[in-house]
């Protein structure tokens, strides 16, 4: 009898031993949560207003946690690592902060620049770039520890540039404009952390924003200066910018630019791109092979992202002060608005699910964050959020220039 009892106590003992590593890996019994959970439904809402995130549950429709301290993010957007557990958050201050979504976190914060404009990861989600105004030029750093990599000055004739249209391209590269300079720039970091630059000219007055198609194969740059784009074929033995849709809005004035379009939110619908149209109440139609415009759909006021549904089968729309209390759909075969409806005061982003039967709508001076069937179009859920600007869902880490 004591020999048996001897056993059962080495078999306790044992399973208790394989037990506690178990609760320790997942990070339940150490920091607490209540819950073990995954992260592809997981998102973050900026906001702006008090330099903090939301953390939600996208499946739920719910806030689980709010991350504090990331200083100015008055034009904040963040990239996802690959396993969808951290954000890279780039604040407009030049703050990069790194947050865990699942214990609602900073991992570590740094100032690497006094003015930023937004940042990219590389495809195999080891580096982590952010384009910057003040002093100019990008700098890249470590994804696990935000140690420098490389300094990238984008120097030109004028000293340094800003640069913005910072993207991801396949194959360990960046892709960037320069503001001041009219040039466009790719980063090569293949070979490793000492990168290889190419220095493409001529992309146009005053780059402001770009783009990469989901393939990765056109960076598409939005011309301040000029009526036109710039888009280089990235697949191209020889890299070369040009020049498309040269002066859409020729023969009309010019109207005042209340906002510029971000052209990350270009729609890539089917065989065709809506674009905003820059100082225009137009969505532009181009077909995606060969860059000519095949349409254009007249919209409530001045676009700033024309974004499609997933499937491509619409294209949700917001717009500028001070019509930007409404979101308008447009249908991608058509063009013509199939819906309209009127969220709040300064709707400011949208971010679909990543099958599309849902779209995430911050309300900016409502303080809501909404959620709407793309169906049906019925408001499924909403709550409250400080000036709430971007959205960004763990989905993002599976696609290129997201």
């Amino acid at each position: 009898m004591t020999r048996w009892l001897a056993v059962l106590m080495m078999i306790g003992g044992a399973c208790a031993a394989f037990q506690q590593p178990m609760a320790r890996a997942t990070g339940v019994a150490d920091r607490g949560h209540p819950e073990i959970r995954g992260t592809g439904d997981l998102g973050i809402v900026v906001e702006r207003a008090s330099g903090s995130l939301v953390v939600f549950d996208a499946s739920r429709r719910i806030p689980i946690g709010r991350i504090e301290g990331l200083g100015d993010l008055s034009h904040a957007s963040a990239v996802m690592t690959p396993d969808a557990r951290y954000a890279f958050v780039f604040g407009r201050d030049g703050g990069l902060t790194k947050v865990d979504l699942l214990t609602s976190s900073i991992v570590k914060r740094i100032m690497q620049a006094g003015n930023s404009i937004g940042g990219a990861i590389s495809d195999d989600g080891t580096l982590v770039a952010v384009a910057n105004y003040e002093p100019g030029g990008v700098r890249v750093f470590d994804a696990a520890t935000l140690d420098t990599v490389a300094d990238i000055p984008a120097t030109w004739s004028g000293g340094r540039s800003k640069v913005v249209g910072l993207e991801d391209a396949p194959g360990r590269r960046f892709v960037f404009s320069l503001w001041d300079a009219g040039e466009t720039w790719v980063a090569d970091f293949s070979a490793g952390s000492n990168p290889s630059v190419t220095r493409l000219y001529g992309t146009g007055d005053r780059p402001y924003d770009a783009l990469i198609t989901p393939d990765g194969r056109y960076y598409i740059a939005g011309l301040f200066g000029e009526d036109g784009l710039t888009t280089i074929d990235m697949w191209g033995d020889t890299l070369a910018p040009r020049r498309v849709l040269q002066g859409y809005g020729n023969g009309e004035a010019k109207l005042p630019v209340y906002k510029m379009p971000h052209l990350e939110g270009w729609a890539h619908a089917g065989d065709r791109l809506a674009l905003p149209a820059v100082g225009r109440s137009e969505v532009l139609w181009i077909d995606s092979r060969t860059f000519e415009e095949v349409g254009r759909s007249k919209v409530h006021g001045q676009p700033v992202f024309a974004v499609a549904r997933p499937d491509g089968r619409h294209v949700w729309v917001n717009f500028a002060h001070p019509k930007n209390d409404t979101v308008q759909v447009l249908d991608s075969l058509s063009g013509a608005v199939i819906k309209e409806f009127k969220p709040g005061p300064a709707v400011l982003h949208m971010e679909f699910t990543p099958r599309g039967h849902e779209v995430w709508i911050s309300v900016r001076d409502a303080n809501a964050v909404h959620v709407y069937d793309t169906r049906t179009f019925e408001k499924k859920a909403e709550f409250t959020a400080a000036s709430p600007s971007g959205i960004f869902l763990t989905s993002r880490a599976y696609r290129t220039g997201f």
